[in-house]
């Protein structure tokens, strides 16, 4: 079965960095775009950075543009997000997320506090 499993949230000040990582089983995770959305709280779930199957293909929210890196390690079946320069505006549970089968798959999440 499809799993995805989110790690490497945290705690950070503002202007910090963070690098989270999404390992993924169930599928071949080489033939599918793979996708990092956020909630914070009180608000809807949205787009953060997507990536194509082969990495060569990316795209980006504005709010994240130039701070935010999305990649994918296609041999170790992982996504990686790697956050810098973060904001306050940025707290939020993070997930990753695979479009297989004409069903959406997410992880369980990981949590990204920006706080002084």
């Amino acid at each position: 079965q499809v799993q995805l499993v989110e790690s490497g949230g945290g705690l950070v000040q503002p202007g910090g960095s963070l690098r989270l990582s999404c390992a993924a089983s169930g599928f071949t995770f080489s033939n599918y775009a793979m996708s990092w959305y956020r909630q914070a709280p009180g608000k809807e779930r949205e787009l953060v950075a997507a990536i194509s199957t082969t990495g060569g293909s990316t795209n980006y929210a504005d709010s994240v543009k130039g701070r935010f890196t999305i990649s994918r390690d296609n041999a170790k079946n992982t996504m990686y997000l790697q956050m810098n320069s973060l904001k306050f505006g940025d707290t939020a549970v993070y997930y990753c997320k695979v479009a297989y089968n004409w069903l959406n798959y997410w992880g369980q999440g990981t949590q990204v506090t920006v706080s002084s």
